[in-house]
This record gives structure tokens, C-alpha cells and sequence, in this order.
């Protein structure tokens, strides 16, 4: 709808970053900083232990996509996308996720424990025909000893075939590029999840580390308790907690170390209509409300300021509030308006609280409304109050209203051995780790951090094609994909 915020489509391709510079894998879990989270307990191995691992363990740390299996499985999944489409529960466009979960299946069936492999499959559905998929390869430590792959989504947002140069419900391949709805956000990362795990079935190395990847339905619009909101809240990702959550859905390969809040807002000026060639005797709905939304600005940019941790986390931008569309009630073009909304959002880094946002807007509309008089006027007939001879003042009046979609931002644990472990491996294979934050939004990843898991962002398709039209993904990405998480997995040993 149109009151929904944006997140990852209006996330920027050209963003500052910063170098990572590699570590020597010797930090000590017990010195690092207090989190209100839980935190991760895996002690990556160090460098010293390539030197023994079993071979299968060395064939993993070198691991080549298996790129006819990521391919066929790609275009198998693309080929359902129009069923995969989603607006939201009720809406024109309902996703049925089991139809690409099967192809996946398909892929693992030969590792499943039930046909003699190593993966563990559980099939969890609150929802008829939308369903989640988690896949676990045992490891040989303990409960404590996990690191998971969760994020990477079964929907899809809507594609118009009219304004494609290709179908957008099958996978087209010219060289390097894949073109589809999904390749991006986020089909290409379920092949590339399924491949990776299909080849570390095969390759049967000896983990202490359990693996576990999620994939996940309704991440593109509502549907709430459908997916891994669904999960937390049943305890089926409890088995995560003690370990790293490795958020596989962004883009460009790199970290994502920080995101904002998104949150909408509606702001409702009552006045009076008239005639407008007697403007004093109305009150006009536009004027209050474009008033009434500049104070609130200001009363936003000097309550919630640009801070020293957004630029410590590289954020592009800091916290803004703005207006993104206004409606005002029909009539001519000769009348005063009685009544005008302006909508927009707020884009909150996730070093400020959305309560005490809400609070401080709702106070200063209070504010207003306790004296509209003390808003400026344009021009000597316009005004908020009227007073008709023999008759109650007319008073203009603001109402605000929150939207009901709301996503919170996120700051990362920079101290989490899978971030330093994952610039690591980035470095390896692409020659520089550059984590980056922007003002965009993703949804769900804060309520996890919230209830204890270690969230780490990262994805590999390209942020410049998000929910754009001719969507497509690299498919030399997704290769070195592969090579960051095999050996982001041999790492943690």
C-alpha cells in the first residue's frame, strides 16, 4: 500500500565504507563487551588448525559452487515466482512458499538423515501452503557450539511483465547476468544456501560447529506469525541463540552493520471551508497542516540530532522525519480546504527509541492543538481561529495517527566473532571487507536481536536491482558467495 514504508529497495548502491583490517582469530570471548543480548560461545579455530583437518574439512575451505545445481535450482524456483508474489495477507498478491520449498527439497532429498545423509529437514508451516524450512548439518561440539544462516526469503515482491525487457517469472541467463524476479532479493540466496549445504552434505566434513540454514516465508509484506516471527515464538530457532545468526538477505557482498527504523505517520489539519474570495472567513486546511508539519520537523531534528554513532557506523544519513505525499478534501479549486493529511515517515537510526519518537511527536501536536494560534499564518486573512458573530469560535485542530507498519533499525555487535570472521573471509576472496550502514530498513531482524540472537547482515546480490524492474544477480557473485561462506564455516571449524 501506499502508506507502507520502503526498506530494501531504497537501499543505495553508492554508500562511504570503511576497511576492515584482518584479524589474527585471537580474541577472547571473555574480554569482549557486555551485550544485552546473548552472545556467541563458538571459539573459531586459529589459523594453526589447517594444518590437520581431514581432508574433507581442506575441500570445504576451497569449495567451488556447484554452478549447474545453483543454475537449475535458480530457475526452478523463478519459475514459481508468480506465485510467490506478495502484498499481504488479504491482498491481491499471497504467496504459496511451499511451491519453491519442494524444488528445494528436491535438491536435498539425498542428504536428508531419512535416506542415510547428514542433514537434519524440518518443514514448519502456520499457514496453509507457506511454509519454513530448516536445515541443519550436526557438528561434534556442544549445544553452544552453532552458527546459522537465517533470512534468506521464499516471497517476493510484485513484477509487471509490461515493463521488463525480460519475463520476470523465468530465469533468463546472458553470461554473467540472471534476470528474474527474486534473483536478488532473495531467490538467488535460497539456491545459493541450498547449493552450499547439498555440497557440505556431500562432503561430509567434521564440524564441531552445527550449522543450521532457515529459509523463510512472508518477509516481503505482512503476515504476521507466518514466518520467523512464527519461529522465534515458537522456540524453534532457540537452538541458534548461542551462536552467530548470519542475516543472509542484502546486498553487494559486503556487511551490513547497521540499519534504520521505518516508521509512517499521518497528520490530519481540520479547518473551515469557504469561498475562497472571502478567505477570512475560513481556515484552511493545507496552510495549518504544511504549519504544523514544519514545527514537527523542527521539534524532530532538534530532539533526535545526527550523533557520533552514526558516524561511527558509516550511516549515510542521519535520523530524518519528512512528508511524502498530502491529500486534502475534494472540492474546487474556489474553496478554502477544511481538511488536508500529510503522510510520510521517519527513518530512525537504531540509536534512538521509537517510543520516545512517538512521545515527542505526540506532544508537540498536543502543543499545537493547546494553542493553534501560536502557529504562523500566511498573509493577513489567513487564520486558525474564527469567531462568527453570536456563535462558538471555530477552531482549527490537528490528529495524528501512526501507520501500522513499523520496522525498527539495527546496530550490529562489531565484537561478534562471525563479523570479524566474515570480513576475514570477505578479504580472502575479494581483497577488501567494507562494511557499510544506511538509512534504508529491513524488517524482522531487530525483533531477533531483541530476543537474544546475535544478528549479523550480509548478501550477495546487487543492491542497485532491489524490487527494481529487470531484476538479475551475478552469477560471479554468487560464486564467490559460496567461497566467503565455506570458508567463513571453516573458520569456526
Amino acid at each position: 500500500s501506499a502508506s507502507r514504508p520502503l526498506h530494501k529497495r531504497e537501499m543505495l548502491s553508492s554508500r562511504p565504507r570503511f576497511n576492515v583490517t584482518p584479524t589474527t582469530h585471537r580474541h577472547s570471548l571473555g574480554a569482549r563487551r557486555h551485550r544485552s543480548v546473548a552472545v556467541s560461545r563458538i571459539r573459531p579455530r586459529t589459523n594453526g588448525t589447517s594444518a590437520v583437518m581431514g581432508d574433507a574439512t581442506a575441500a570445504l575451505e576451497s569449495l567451488e559452487l556447484n554452478e549447474e545445481r545453483f543454475v537449475g535450482l535458480l530457475r526452478n524456483l523463478i519459475g514459481e515466482v508468480e506465485k510467490l508474489q506478495n502484498t499481504g495477507v488479504g491482498t491481491a498478491y499471497v504467496p504459496q512458499e511451499d511451491l519453491a520449498i519442494k524444488h528445494v527439497l528436491d535438491v536435498l532429498a539425498p542428504h536428508r538423515v531419512e535416506n542415510g545423509g547428514p542433514l537434519e529437514i524440518d518443514h514448519v508451516t502456520y499457514a496453509e501452503g507457506r511454509g519454513n524450512l530448516i536445515i541443519k548439518y550436526p557438528g561434534t561440539g556442544t549445544a553452544e557450539d552453532v552458527l546459522s544462516f537465517v533470512g534468506s526469503h521464499l516471497d517476493v515482491v510484485p513484477a509487471n511483465p509490461d515493463a521488463w525487457d525480460v519475463d520476470p517469472f523465468s530465469l533468463t541467463v546472458d553470461g554473467d547476468k540472471l534476470s528474474g524476479r527474486g534473483t536478488t532479493d532473495c531467490l538467488g540466496h535460497v539456491a545459493l544456501m541450498t547449493t552450499l549445504f547439498s555440497q557440505i552434505a556431500e562432503l561430509k566434513p567434521k564440524l564441531k560447529t552445527s550449522l543450521t540454514c532457515v529459509f523463510i516465508a512472508s518477509e516481503e509484506a505482512s503476515g504476521p506469525g507466518i514466518g520467523v516471527d512464527g519461529l522465534v515464538a515458537e522456540g524453534k530457532l532457540d537452538h541458534c541463540k548461542p551462536g552467530p545468526v548470519v542475516w543472509v538477505d542484502c546486498a553487494d557482498s559486503q556487511p551490513c552493520i547497521g540499519t534504520a527504523g521505518a516508521i509512517t505517520w499521518h497528520l490530519t489539519a481540520t479547518g473551515h471551508r469557504f469561498h475562497s474570495g472571502l478567505p477570512h472567513k475560513g481556515i484552511n486546511g493545507i496552510e495549518l497542516g504544511m504549519e504544523a508539519c514544519a514545527r514537527l520537523q523542527a521539534k524532530f531534528y532538534e530532539t533526535f540530532p545526527a550523533c557520533q554513532k552514526e558516524r561511527d557506523y558509516k550511516f549515510i544519513t542521519p535520523s530524518t522525519m519528512k512528508p511524502t505525499q498530502i491529500k486534502c478534501a475534494p472540492g474546487g479549486l474556489n474553496q478554502i480546504p477544511p481538511e488536508a493529511t500529510i503522510s510520510g515517515d521517519v527513518r530512525l537510526t537504531p540509536f534512538y527509541e521509537v517510543a520516545k519518537l512517538k512521545q515527542c511527536i505526540e506532544d508537540e501536536v498536543a502543543a499545537m492543538n493547546k494553542d493553534i494560534e501560536a502557529l504562523p499564518t500566511r498573509g493577513p486573512c489567513s487564520k486558525y481561529v474564527i469567531n462568527p458573530e453570536g456563535a462558538e469560535p471555530i477552531v482549527g485542530r490537528l490528529s495524528l495517527e501512526w501507520g501500522d507498519h513499523l520496522l525498527t533499525g539495527i546496530a550490529c555487535d562489531l565484537e561478534s566473532p562471525a563479523f570479524k570472521l566474515m570480513c576475514d573471509a570477505i578479504n580472502e576472496v575479494k581483497g577488501k571487507a567494507e562494511p557499510y550502514s544506511l538509512t534504508g530498513s529491513l524488517p524482522l531482524v531487530h525483533e531477533m536481536q531483541q530476543e537474544g540472537f546475535d544478528i549479523q547482515l550480509i548478501g550477495f546480490g546487487l543492491m542497485s536491482t532491489y524490487h527494481a524492474d529487470n531484476e538479475y544477480c551475478s552469477l560471479n557473485d554468487m560464486k564467490d558467495a559460496a567461497k566467503i561462506l565455506s570458508r567463513l564455516i571453516t573458520k569456526f571449524g
